[in-house]
Parts: C-alpha cells; sequence; structure tokens
C-alpha cells in the first residue's frame, strides 16, 4: 500500500509545502486525484479552499460529490484524498455510498491514499480514537482499516490553559494522554498520538514517521516519544 496519513493543521505555508511535497511524492505522475470532502458540509467550499491554499499540490482535484456514481469514481481514480473535519459525518457518508469495502480493496491494490484528520482517523481500524463528536451515527464506528493502529490527529501532549485578561488558568478537562488511556482500558490497539504538521508514510511493510513528533501509546507499556524521520513498524 501506498498512504500519506496527515495530522492536519495545516495552516502555514511550511506545513502546506511539507505537505504537498509529499502528496507529489505520494500521486507521482498522476493527473487527477479524486478528493473526498464529505467530512465538511460544503463540499463545493471544500474543494475551492483545497485549491486556493495550495493543499491541491499542483493536481487536478475531482469532487467525489460532483460524480452521479461515487462507486464507480473510486474504481476508475487514479489516487485518493480524503479531507478533514468530523470523522462521525465522514464514515456516515462513506458507509452511505457504500465505499468502504471498494475503498478498502482499490487501496490495498495499490491505488496511493492522502488522508488530513478525519480522512487520516478513517485509514486506521475505527474511529474511536477522533477528537470530534458524533454529530451523525454511523452504521458502525469500523473505518478502512489500512494500518493496524489508531491515529489521535491534532496531538498535543500536557493540559490546557485558558486565556483571560491578564493571565492563563488551567482548564483541568482531561489531557489526550487520558483519553487514549481510556482507550486502552477497553481495547488493546496501538494508539499514534499524532502533532500538527505531522504525517504517517506507509509504503508496503515501511511505516514512517515525517514532518513533526508522535507519540506512541501501547497498552500496558510506557508511552515511546518519537521525532521524524522514525520507522514505526518496530515498534508497533
Amino acid at each position: 500500500m501506498q498512504l500519506l496519513l496527515s495530522s492536519g493543521g495545516l495552516r502555514t505555508p511550511e506545513r502546506v509545502t511539507f505537505f504537498a511535497a509529499q502528496l507529489r511524492a505520494l500521486c507521482g505522475a498522476t493527473r487527477r486525484i479524486l478528493f473526498v470532502p464529505w467530512a465538511l458540509a460544503d463540499h463545493d467550499g471544500y474543494l475551492g479552499m483545497m485549491h486556493e491554499r495550495g493543499l491541491d499540490a499542483g493536481y487536478e482535484l475531482q469532487g467525489i460529490h460532483r460524480c452521479q456514481d461515487p462507486v464507480r469514481a473510486v474504481g476508475e481514480a487514479e489516487a485518493i484524498l480524503i479531507g478533514g473535519g468530523n470523522t462521525f459525518r465522514l464514515t456516515h457518508a462513506l458507509q452511505r455510498h457504500g465505499l468502504v469495502e471498494v475503498l478498502r480493496a482499490r487501496v490495498r491494490a495499490g491505488l496511493p491514499y492522502a488522508g488530513i484528520s478525519a480522512g487520516t482517523n478513517v485509514a486506521c481500524p475505527t474511529l474511536c480514537t477522533s477528537n470530534d463528536m458524533p454529530i451523525v451515527e454511523p452504521e458502525s464506528f469500523e473505518t478502512l482499516g489500512l494500518v493496524p493502529f489508531q491515529i489521535n490527529p491534532h496531538y498535543y501532549s500536557g493540559s490546557n490553559y485558558v486565556r483571560t485578561a491578564d493571565s492563563y488558568r488551567e482548564h483541568f478537562g482531561e489531557t489526550r494522554d487520558q483519553r487514549i488511556a481510556e482507550f486502552h482500558e477497553e481495547k488493546a490497539v496501538p494508539v499514534l498520538g499524532l502533532a500538527e504538521g505531522a504525517a504517517v508514510r506507509v509504503r508496503e511493510a515501511s511505516i514512517e514517521l515525517i514532518g513533526g513528533p508522535a507519540r506512541l501509546f501501547r497498552r500496558g507499556l510506557a508511552p515511546l516519544d518519537l521525532e521524524p524521520p522514525a520507522r514505526l513498524d518496530s515498534h508497533l
């Protein structure tokens, strides 16, 4: 498989440039990428924003929402890019359009796949380490299962602090580490906390951290802090 799984947070010129370079490395001489904007409500607006911000990496993006037959569009795609937003809404749409098995089969057969945030979440076995509210109810939490671990996008360590007029006060809400510990009270699947701007690059059996740091959580083991470039497959 050939995957590029970005945490998101592509809000700076440096991060956009990095993501675009990695997308070009993934897709090569491909002319057109099938873009899935279903994690947001404004599909045309999302498609336009991808072009405006340079996240298309110079490729033509074909919005799947404009395709009369989404299953056929996936079957004919040269590459696929799934954007960020709400993972529950995205998963619900993929299931409703009958695309989970089709996508899984095509990507496992070699279709280049890129995901950003929610698009990265759905490459995992389930959506259970998403940061999103369940604004819609999908048929199940099962997603594409392209990688054998979960990803928590936009990961940061430590507590939250709220800015007041002249100071900061601690929020006291659960940290990401605590949330992931709760996940591991129920499930044994490793979780990669992926920092803003970082990504995972999969080339067949090689799984590599690029672009930024990450923290790997495994049930019963101390968290492992990783800096790019780092091979992940030996730790999973």
